[in-house]
């Protein structure tokens, strides 16, 4: 119900905003289409990915923070107790092409990715297309810790992704984000090897530097003794020049895609709540062309 209320404000959303960016798209003098730019501030929407890309040459450094729930009480200190962090770097390659790598503490997970935009939203293209490659290796439980005989392939999973986005206006940008998670070992008892599923989530742009963003993963066909929850997450984006600050609240830990659609524990309309941030820097390696 979640994701059919959220699909029906997207709609909603198109019809009323879709006017005012198709008159700034037009307004072209040269007769060459106009391409959409800052669909989104940066490159996370809030635990996910966003259809941007770094320009040719151009390094993103990107950190990210998770506290403990927040309805653990006093004696975690409302989670400000426990600190999970993701450290990444992404580097473009082309301006429409890039690759990353990082490490998440949480659960030890190393992942590299690639993405692709293969089309830009412009006066007569409606949509940015990018496409989304993840391979993670999740390092916990340590091989003699593991419950059962582990190896290597055992802790890879692969990540597929479609982001499809649109910015309606100056202001408002929505995104729908179809997902395919490939994990090579499961406890067979409560999850599938493949999980598919959809998200959803958008910005709205509040001030020059301040936008409200969110966004929600609705899986399928999950097993009944399957103990996770989908992602929910909102947040305040704070964008000064060459960073962006993003201060976030979901029910996840993961900073993965495997960890926070497949595997989230906490329940977001329940309490089970992490306070985070994530900060990403960009760093001009290359000049630019003229």
């Amino acid at each position: 119900m979640r994701l059919f209320t959220l699909l029906f404000v997207f709609i909603t959303t198109f019809c009323v905003a879709q006017d005012d960016l198709l008159k700034e798209l037009n307004q072209s003098e040269s007769g060459k289409p106009n391409f959409v730019s800052s669909t989104f501030n940066g490159s996370r929407l809030i635990n996910g990915q966003t259809v941007e890309t770094r320009n040719a040459g151009e390094l993103e450094f990107i950190f990210a923070h998770r506290f403990g729930r927040i309805n653990d009480g006093i004696y975690e200190f409302f989670g400000l107790d426990q600190a999970y962090v993701r450290i990444g770097l992404e580097y473009g390659i082309t301006d429409r092409v890039g690759v990353g790598i990082g490490r998440n503490s949480f659960d030890k997970t190393v992942d590299t990715y690639l993405r692709y935009k293969v089309l830009k939203q412009s006066s007569s293209m409606p949509i940015t297309l990018t496409a989304y490659g993840n391979t993670g290796v999740k390092f916990s439980p340590k091989k003699e810790d593991a419950t059962f005989d582990i190896a290597f392939q055992d802790r890879v999973s692969y990540v597929g992704q479609l982001l499809i986005a649109r910015k309606f206006s100056p202001a408002i940008s929505l995104q729908l984000m179809p997902t395919f998670v490939h994990k090579n070992t499961v406890d067979q008892a409560i999850e599938i090897n493949d999980q598919f599923a959809m998200g959803i989530g958008g910005r709205v742009k509040v001030s020059r530097m301040v936008s409200i963003t969110s966004e929600y993963y609705h899986r399928f066909d999950v097993p009944e003794s399957n103990p996770y929850h989908n992602s929910f997450g909102i947040g305040v984006d704070l964008e000064t020049g060459g960073h962006v600050f993003q201060i976030v609240l979901t029910n996840t830990r993961g900073l993965t895609e495997r960890a926070f659609i497949t595997e989230t524990t906490g329940d977001f309309f329940e309490g089970d709540l992490h306070l985070g941030f994530n900060i990403t820097r960009n760093f001009q390696l290359k000049k630019t062309r003229k």
